[in-house]
């Protein structure tokens, strides 16, 4: 389902440098001279924004929990000297109300709000009227629906300057990544809402330094709209998220590194020979949905057999064989074992259901 909510390009937001668009700062405001340090680093020709946290949601208590509203004076302080636009987190009323009294271009709501319709929902109502950016991290579940909803809301409040960050979710298996990306989602808020900007967050997707490179550019080439970068004048003595904060100077050799693509040509060549190789992709899957269409009527065959015999559905040895050899054979493709893993598990749960449906018939 695609939206028709009428949205504001980066270009009318009063930003500089609208494509990409780029957020930088520390992830918390520690000192005045700490963000002018910062900010007076920056490649004033590549970074738009000025970010940094003045209120940080903590998962435990006796924690670095943000400066609170003086950081706003010193995000004052830095788009005076810098010109550069300020973005900062709200996670309540009271932290929007702050915010723009203290003149703040840009909030955002962090991924733990996101997930809390209520919350979401007062902040809206108090974001009415008032002619300010606002941008919606994912939740930290892999929801597209929640992260949709937090979106409407917003937008529903009248606010056009709206866009979203994808700073990963939370992850329940073995991963390189802090917050394991799921590009898909993104992607599938795109097709459902295709005007609307979407920022990457690479920093807390890694967790590292060493992965932004990587991240950034995946972004880029999946066309989003921009980074948001931690970034630490001395990132040794953060006092939060040391390991994934960057100096300015390394923000801008990173820049530098990485390669913007466009999104569309005209070059009739190039046009033809990609309509020639999507035919080919088309056919594929065709076959590949009438593969699948047999496997499960076979599935359904097996389930016929289990239920004569009072067979449970699930057997585990069976299910790790299937699972290794596709995996193997896979790598013999230039296969990931992630991407085999995922498809496989799906197919599974679908064979799974059509044998309960056939168990489970009177």
């Amino acid at each position: 389902m695609k939206h028709d909510i009428k949205l504001e390009p980066i270009s009318k937001w009063g930003v500089k440098n609208p494509k990409p668009f780029i957020i930088a700062g520390p992830c918390s405001a520690e000192s005045e001279e700490q963000m002018l340090e910062t900010a007076r680093g920056m490649d004033l020709t590549k970074v738009s924004a000025f970010r940094a946290g003045v209120w940080k949601p903590r998962t435990r208590p006796n924690t670095f929990e943000g400066v609170g509203s003086e950081g706003l004076q010193w995000l004052k302080t830095v788009k005076q000297e810098t010109g550069l636009l300020t973005a900062t987190e709200v996670a309540n009323v009271k932290h929007v109300y702050e915010a723009l009294k203290a003149g703040i271009d840009i909030i955002w709501i962090g991924a733990r709000t996101t997930t809390n319709p209520f919350a979401v929902q007062e902040i809206a109502d108090a974001l009415k009227g008032v002619d300010i950016t606002v941008l919606v991290k994912n939740p930290i579940n892999p929801d597209v629906e929640l992260w949709l909803g937090a979106i409407e809301r917003i937008a529903n409040a009248g606010v056009t300057k709206l866009g979203a960050i994808h700073r990963g979710f939370s992850r329940f298996e073995q991963s390189i990544y802090r917050n394991p990306p799921h590009w898909q989602l993104p992607i599938e808020l795109r097709r459902m809402m295709p005007d609307l900007p979407i920022i990457c967050d690479p920093s807390h997707i890694a967790g590292t330094t060493t992965l932004l490179d990587e991240i950034s550019q995946r972004a880029f080439d999946l066309n989003f709209d921009g980074l948001i970068i931690e970034t630490h004048c001395n990132p040794k003595v953060a006092l939060s998220d040391a390991k994934q904060q960057i100096t300015p100077y390394e923000l801008s050799r990173m820049l530098g590194r990485l390669a913007l693509r466009s999104p569309e040509t005209s070059d009739p060549e190039f046009l033809q020979t990609l309509d020639e190789l999507r035919s080919q992709i088309d056919k594929l899957d065709v076959e590949l949905l009438r593969l699948m269409g047999t496997r499960m009527k076979v599935s359904e065959e097996i389930g016929k057999v289990k239920k004569s015999q009072g067979i449970t559905i699930f057997q585990a040895g069976r299910w790790d064989l299937i699972l290794k050899k596709s995996i193997e054979l896979g790598a013999t493709e230039g296969l990931s074992e992630e991407f085999i893993s995922k498809i496989f598990k799906a197919i599974h749960e679908e064979s799974i259901n059509h044998q309960t449906q056939i168990m489970n018939a009177k």
